[in-house]
Parts: C-alpha cells; sequence; structure tokens
C-alpha cells in the first residue's frame, strides 16, 4: 500500500517528530502514551522518519510532555463536563482520541490547510470534533468557534514558533472571545530555544523559532486576564514522575539532574497553566 506523501516543511515539519516519538514510545513494554492513533499514523505515512534521529530519550520526553497536557485536560473536563477544547497547532496531535472526551464536549483542532488535510486522511472523523484548516494567527478562524462554554486553550509546541508580538496579540484575542477557562502551553527561554534548535531532529527540518519566555509572570502584567496556575520547569518532578524520567538513560538522567541543579538551566524549558 502507498503510503501518505509527506511535503511539509521547517515549523510544519517538527510535527513528524513528536509524531514519531508518541508512536515510537507507544511501542515500549513499559509505555505511558499507548498512542496507538500515532503509531498506525506513522506506519501509514511515506516520509523518511530515520533522517530525524528521534532516540528513546526523545520518545519518553515527548510523551511525558504530552501525558501531562493530557492529564490538564482531563481534569479540566472533569471540572467542566460541558465545554469547549481548543487544541492550536494540533498537527498530527491524536490527543482528542487518547483523551476520549464525553458528549458534552467539543473539542477543535486547528493547524495550517496542508497539516488538517493530512490529518483527515489519517485520523477518523468522531462526534463533536471539528478540524480548522487555518494558520492561528489568521483572523477570521476564531470565529467559527462558539463562545458559551469554559474553554480549554491547548497550545503545545506552538507558540515557539509564532512571531514574537504575534504570539500575545493571539493570546489576547482568545482570552477575549471565551467567557472563563483556562490556557495551557509550553515555551522554552533563549537559551532553551537556542539549544532545541541545535538538536539534530530539529535541525533536520530546518525550523526557527522565534517566541521566547524568561518570566511566566510577564504574561500576566501584558495581558490581565490570565492568571498563572502552574509553572513546570524542564522535568520538574511536581509534573514529571520521577519513575518515567528513570526510563531514559544513565546520561539522559545525569543532565536532568544537572539541569535542575543550575537554575538557569533549569528554566530552559516550561509547562504553563493560566486561568483566565
Amino acid at each position: 500500500m502507498t503510503g501518505e506523501k509527506v511535503t511539509l516543511t521547517a515549523e510544519k515539519e517538527t510535527l513528524l517528530i513528536t509524531l514519531y516519538a508518541r508512536a515510537g514510545e507507544s511501542k515500549l513494554p513499559d509505555s505511558l502514551l499507548h498512542d496507538e492513533h500515532a503509531a498506525r499514523a506513522v506506519e501509514r505515512v511515506d516520509y523518511d522518519f530515520s533522517k530525524l534521529k528521534v532516540d528513546r530519550n526523545m520518545m519518553i520526553g515527548v510523551s511525558l510532555r504530552a501525558h501531562i497536557f493530557d492529564g490538564w485536560t482531563r481534569e479540566f473536563l472533569a471540572r467542566h463536563p460541558q465545554a469547549t477544547v481548543l487544541h492550536l497547532g494540533c498537527g498530527l496531535d491524536s490527543r482528542v482520541f487518547r483523551v476520549d472526551p464525553g458528549p458534552g464536549v467539543r473539542w477543535f483542532d486547528v493547524d495550517y490547510p496542508e497539516v488538517i488535510e493530512l490529518r483527515r486522511r489519517l485520523y477518523p472523523a468522531r462526534n463533536d470534533y471539528t478540524m480548522i484548516a487555518a494558520s492561528v494567527t489568521d483572523p477570521g478562524w476564531l470565529e467559527s468557534v462558539p463562545a458559551d462554554r469554559p474553554t480549554l486553550i491547548v497550545a503545545e509546541g506552538l507558540f515557539m514558533y509564532v512571531g514574537v508580538e504575534a504570539v500575545p496579540w493571539l493570546i489576547e484575542r482568545l482570552v477575549t472571545r471565551f467567557p472563563g477557562g483556562e490556557l495551557a502551553f509550553d515555551g522554552f527561554s533563549k537559551l532553551g530555544a537556542r539549544m532545541v534548535l541545535r538538536h539534530q531532529a530539529v535541525k533536520a527540518t530546518g525550523a526557527s523559532m522565534h517566541w521566547t519566555i524568561e518570566d511566566p509572570h510577564e504574561l500576566e502584567r501584558q495581558i490581565p486576564r490570565l492568571e498563572l496556575l502552574t509553572d513546570y520547569r524542564a522535568y520538574d518532578p511536581r509534573g514529571y514522575d520521577p519513575k518515567q524520567v528513570a526510563r531514559m538513560s544513565w546520561a539522559a538522567r545525569a543532565a536532568i539532574k544537572l539541569f535542575a541543579a543550575i537554575p538557569r538551566l533549569g528554566k530552559i524549558s516550561r509547562l504553563l497553566r493560566y486561568r483566565y
């Protein structure tokens, strides 16, 4: 069977890194995500994943991050069974299938038209699930999302690829649109962005990063509707289960301990959740 041809480049191509990492982790005997949808998608895609050189450590790291966002999503929906989930820059993430929200939840996945076209070929339809083919910075797509319920906005692996001035503008539009809810995303410091761009997987795509975050409270000052709820730093034991981190190689575990001991290194990567 001929696979689905992929011609994505630069920032769009990075979605294949996380897809392959989640698929690879799902095949490990001690899998955390059990992301069977990702595994099947990789099998159907015509792409040379070997050039990304995604190793076991990256598979586990990407899946740990995804697991935290999945958990935040489930927590929000447990409190708000009649809610909207807006997944920005969804890529080929199968979160909607992993979380499997109840019948009172409307879920919207948003990404570039060529990404959504590929999603439609790889993933099945489901009730109360809508894919929106648009750049998140396009002005018109947001009007198609109803604004009558508590709304969780998830932007995993997105904001760092958006323009510096566009990120606060986008967040302002989002939190003004909806009556209330939460915003969850990840980000890098300037040092963290430089380190990530040197990683062989990201270098293989030619992607570049723009927006960085040094102080999560700065967003509260820029956008007064936001209130910081959670700030997990790189492999923060408050969010990352040490038993899961222990699945990594000894070298990776040693690096994580080093990052925890040096504040500047510990701040290179953050998982953030705000109430609005």
